[in-house]
């Protein structure tokens, strides 16, 4: 097969590219330094749940990447062809993810046991003036939650998404070296058994790291609402992606409108899946009424978090919804790109809301949103997202900008609706 000219990034060159590289791990090292003095403004517990909500935004990001090249394999989609790139390049984040969620481990096993998850530490004081150790609920669970299934668990989680990545990246890469169709055959493989493993790891890892913070609450849909986020995340970040690319020069001949269809329909779809997912776990604990259940959410309706809860509920569905029901929108770069961008900034407080509400005063209430911890909320999303980037931009010139001798990419230039 001849290699389309443009298949070669005409904008990017090793230098640009290192310049990219090295301005993201500067971004990426400053926010983690200013995070880490955060524990001598606002406390270890503090910045310990700021950096939990970082690694748990970029991570789910990761993950729905991941699952969007399981998905294009194991439907041997066409039209993304182009975009599955991109993600392929995202999925090196993953090892560096692994070593940036090590300190949460560290100050678990080394220092507070109960900094961040309660349940790690027997004899941590809930109501009443009982203690974690003896309580029914606990005790019910405690098999699962214990600081050594904790830690073997998030190896495992981790070893899959960097097993399962490893393996797609090679196909990939190797494919535009040799042209063997077989690769794509192994990928397809791969994506058989790769779907439910990633599909049960990240319902564990949402479970575990997020959930169990307040391990008295039930949901058995808590793990569907994490996936909803992750592929939402990762479609906003192709778009940005793609766009900037787009902008560059890089994709000319290559990105058309369709394209940009195709993404902002999946965009609108996982819109509707969130607010499904989301309203039906609300209505089964509204409607059921159980105190263990409830308490979940009557502590996120005091003080400003109510605000969040209703700026979720407009900013998470009907403004994106509204917006991405219209054909123009999907198709013009740059409202599509502040759409994609919207979608980021809601995700994220999509992720405070279910994380930060866990550190409360003496009286039960939750910490206000609107506090310093924001500040270093901010500063550590920004070190996780620093540290992804500058992967990405390593990863990037290791091959071609577009999977060339992948057997389908004849129909992806010519995508058409």
């Amino acid at each position: 097969m001849s290699t389309p000219a443009s298949t070669v990034p005409a904008g990017i060159t090793a230098d640009t590219t290192a310049a990219n590289a090295s301005r993201a791990l500067t971004i990426g090292l400053v926010g983690i330094a200013l995070t880490s003095l955060g524990i001598v403004v606002s406390g270890a517990q503090v910045i310990a749940m700021s950096w939990l909500v970082g690694v748990t935004y970029w991570t789910a990001i990761a993950i729905g990447m991941l699952l969007l090249i399981l998905i294009h394999h194991i439907f041997d989609a066409s039209w993304s062809v182009l975009l599955r790139r991109q993600f392929e390049h995202g999925l090196s984040a993953f090892k560096w993810l692994a070593l940036l969620f090590l300190p949460l481990l560290l100050a678990s096993w080394f220092g507070h046991h109960d900094l961040v998850w309660p349940w790690m530490n027997p004899a941590h004081e809930i109501h009443g003036g009982h203690t974690v150790g003896q309580d029914v609920l606990y005790l019910k669970k405690a098999s699962f939650l214990n600081l050594n299934m904790f830690t073997g668990m998030t190896v495992v989680f981790f070893a899959i998404w960097i097993w399962l990545a490893a393996r797609l990246r090679k196909a990939s890469f190797t494919q535009d070296a040799d042209g063997n169709a077989a690769w794509t055959s192994m990928s397809r493989k791969t994506a058989a058994f790769g779907i439910p493993l990633v599909a049960l790891s990240l319902t564990a890892a949402a479970i575990y790291w997020v959930k169990s913070l307040e391990y008295h609450w039930f949901s058995t849909m808590y793990g569907v609402w994490f996936f909803a986020n992750c592929v939402r995340g990762a479609l906003s970040v192709g778009i940005i992606i793609t766009l900037w690319l787009s902008a560059r020069g890089d994709y000319k001949g290559i990105l058309n409108k369709n394209h940009l269809h195709s993404i902002g329909q999946l965009m609108l779809a996982f819109t509707v899946f969130w607010a499904y997912v989301t309203f039906s776990q609300y209505f089964l604990i509204w409607n059921a009424n159980v105190p263990e259940e409830t308490f979940w959410y009557n502590i996120r309706e005091y003080g400003d978090w109510w605000w969040v809860g209703m700026a979720l509920l407009f900013g998470h569905f009907f403004i994106p919804f509204l917006a991405l029901l219209s054909y123009r929108f999907k198709v013009t770069p740059h409202i599509i790109r502040r759409i994609a961008y919207w979608i980021l900034a809601v995700i994220l407080l999509d992720i405070c809301y279910n994380v930060l509400p866990a550190i409360k005063d003496a009286h039960g209430h939750p910490a206000p949103f609107l506090s310093i911890q924001l500040l270093w909320t901010a500063t550590a999303v920004i070190g996780v997202g620093g540290i992804c980037a500058w992967a990405y931009f390593k990863s990037f010139p290791s091959t071609k900008l577009i999977p060339i001798r992948d057997p389908r990419i004849t129909e992806c230039l010519t995508h058409h609706e």
